[in-house]
């Protein structure tokens, strides 16, 4: 998507507004102008190039090839680049060879917070209502909620009616 720098962003899901908006509707966060957007990717690009044999680097994932390479798209897309290293010589796990997915270390803290994003997209955790997640079926209660779904029902079911979570 094409950054207007007249518009502002949202730092987090990316949407874009008006200029006399200040808040993202979506996440509640602080808006950031196009024209700082487009001077970061400036900067971005230029600091994209391979990491050197010398810098600092610190390893952030480890897994299966497939995985880390998806992953490693994901933070290029971000702007943030990284390399992918075989650990003790390529030794293969049950899924196939692990390896390490790396990145500066002065890219650690962007990287941990752009992997985390990719992980909610991921798995659609930032979709996912987590109000109710510390609830805990007591049969003894006078009503019981579901853990999964926020749900309250009697508790002498053992089953969620909404969403069928069973706790038997």
């Amino acid at each position: 998507m094409p950054i207007d720098p007249e518009y502002n962003y949202c730092p987090q899901c990316g949407d874009e507004y008006r200029p006399e908006v200040r808040n993202c509707a979506e996440c509640g966060v602080a808006l950031v102008g196009g024209e700082v957007l487009l001077a970061g990717q400036n900067q971005r690009s230029a600091s994209l190039a391979e990491i050197g044999p010398l810098e600092p680097v610190i390893a952030v994932h480890k897994g299966p090839v497939l995985q880390v390479k998806a992953l490693q798209a994901y933070l290029r897309e971000k702007g943030l680049p990284s390399r992918i290293v075989k650990e003790n010589d390529g030794a293969c796990g049950c899924r196939g060879p692990e390896v390490l997915l790396q990145v500066r270390e002065t890219d650690q803290a962007e990287t941990m917070a752009a992997m985390a994003q990719e992980y909610r997209e991921n798995t659609s955790l930032s979709d996912h209502d987590t109000r109710f997640v510390g609830a805990v079926y007591d049969a003894g209660a006078a009503e019981a909620v579901c853990p999964a779904c926020g749900c309250r029902f009697a508790p002498d079911s053992t089953e969620c009616p909404d969403c069928g979570l069973c706790f038997a």
